[in-house]
């Protein structure tokens, strides 16, 4: 760690990274965002890291979603208050349903930045750059949008800051009180099954409340049924971002990245020689390692090593991300390497990456069959190795969107054309996500009853 500074990753070979045109002007942009405010806190950061520990020890769960990419033209406050909402939602299902405290964690407040399987894309024969996330360029299939630059970092910056002060808002100013249980239900949840299902646990949790005022536990007296706390985490891929907003806590000079809370690294630059490894390594943030059908026992473990020398537990959460055709395969052998190699990890699934299709009518999709599949497959391995799923890591939004097919709305391939809203990559909207909470919270109460007898 003496030789780690935090822009010793530029000494690295680095993947997935734009060239910007203006290099002075790159460099002025980085100054300036080392200057502004950090987006979250020391304090924060070591609280989460404290509450991954249990979900290292199978005292907790972690849910980790939101969008694939966040956008400056879908910005608003319905959008993150909606998605607060879903989230909270599935983490009252998971907490109730499944008898385990939730760590929740959104892809919220820094997700721009996106890699690409091709540095370049092809339309109508015209070859332009890729679209590699609002942080970096435009969406639009022009040459003018297509090229990177700096003053987009500034402003998802702006859009990152808002967001981390309308969620703590939410959080802590009254709409997480477990009171309004029943209030975060959105309008088009309510209108089939699944939301009769919610309420009916909304209705047993505020009988269980009432009985808890009855003995004189109260939200004025108990912060915890009022309050709640949403970390935020993204994808460290824009390491000039990252860079800039890296900072040394002045009480005992550790260094983190205050751009999110928690931050991963993908299956596409998890190079351990690499630059993106090499930054991650630095830093006291909790660090997500996405680990694919490609990923060899080998790397993964001495990826863990680099990124947490000490084992300390809490600090690395393994994403698993194989496909459902692939997990039962390809993911025991990871899982068991790990585990008698005796390291501390979190393992959560990432049902969506893997079952990415192009349906026949040429849109992206996922299907919820396939990623319930996936989901089953993950606890299925951990249930053979007698060790704990720590947590699910989702693409979903709080909007009534039609991207992924199935589940109880039945989406399919003919309607995907109603609302296909994203950005990047297919989500799964507010109805599939309970749903699938739902599902989960089944295979985890098994899991929680397992480990207690074990």
């Amino acid at each position: 760690m003496n030789s780690w500074n935090k822009s010793s990753w530029r000494n690295f070979k680095i993947k997935q990274q734009p060239t910007y045109p203006d290099i002075e002007k790159l460099k002025e942009t980085e100054k300036q965002i080392s200057n502004f405010p950090p987006l979250v806190f020391a304090g924060e950061v070591r609280k989460l890291k404290n509450e991954l520990a249990n979900v290292c020890n199978g005292k907790a769960f972690l849910l980790q979603g939101g969008d694939c990419a966040e956008s400056f033209a879908e910005f608003n406050a319905d959008n993150i208050r909606d998605m607060f909402k879903v989230m909270m939602q599935m983490a009252v299902v998971l907490t109730f349903a499944g008898g385990c405290p939730v760590v929740k964690v959104g892809r919220l407040a820094g997700q721009f930045a996106k890699p690409r399987s091709s540095d370049f894309e092809e339309k109508d024969g015209k070859k332009l750059p890729s679209y590699r996330g609002d942080i970096v360029n435009g969406n639009e299939f022009s040459e003018e949008a297509r090229v990177p630059n700096p003053d987009r970092m500034v402003k998802a910056y702006n859009q990152s800051s808002a967001t981390m002060n309308l969620l703590r808002a939410f959080a802590r100013g009254g709409l997480a009180d477990l009171h309004k249980v029943h209030k975060w239900n959105l309008g088009f949840v309510k209108e089939n099954e699944l939301g009769e299902k919610y309420q009916d646990l909304a209705n047993k949790i505020t009988e269980t409340l009432e009985f808890m005022e009855a003995c004189g536990i109260t939200s004025q007296n108990t912060p915890m049924i009022n309050e709640t706390i949403l970390y935020t985490s993204h994808e460290a891929l824009l390491l000039n971002y990252e860079e800039a907003l890296t900072r040394e806590d002045s009480i005992n000079g550790d260094i983190l990245d205050c751009s999110a809370h928690m931050l991963w690294i993908g299956d596409r630059t998890r190079g351990v020689d690499e630059a993106h490894v090499e930054f991650l390594r630095g830093v006291i943030n909790p660090i997500g390692i996405k680990a694919g059908p490609t990923m060899r026992e080998s790397d993964l473990l001495t990826l863990i090593e680099k990124l947490n020398p000490q084992n300390e537990a809490g600090k690395i959460n393994i994403i698993v991300r194989m496909g459902a055709d692939k997990i039962e395969s390809e993911f025991p052998r990871l899982l068991r390497a790990v585990k008698n190699a005796g390291k501390n990890v979190i393992w959560s699934i990432d049902p969506m990456h893997g079952n990415t299709v192009k349906a026949s009518n040429n849109y992206k999709t996922r299907a919820f069959d396939q990623i319930l599949k996936e989901v089953k497959g993950f606890f299925k391995a951990h249930e053979q190795e007698g060790t704990f799923p720590g947590g699910v890591h989702l693409e979903m939004t709080g909007q009534d969107v039609t991207e992924c097919i199935g589940g109880t709305k039945e989406i399919t391939e003919e309607n995907l054309c109603s609302r296909y809203n994203t950005h990047c990559d297919p989500r799964l909207n507010a109805n599939q996500a309970l749903e699938l909470a739902f599902l989960i919270a089944e295979s985890l109460k098994e899991a929680k009853d397992r480990m207690k007898n074990s």
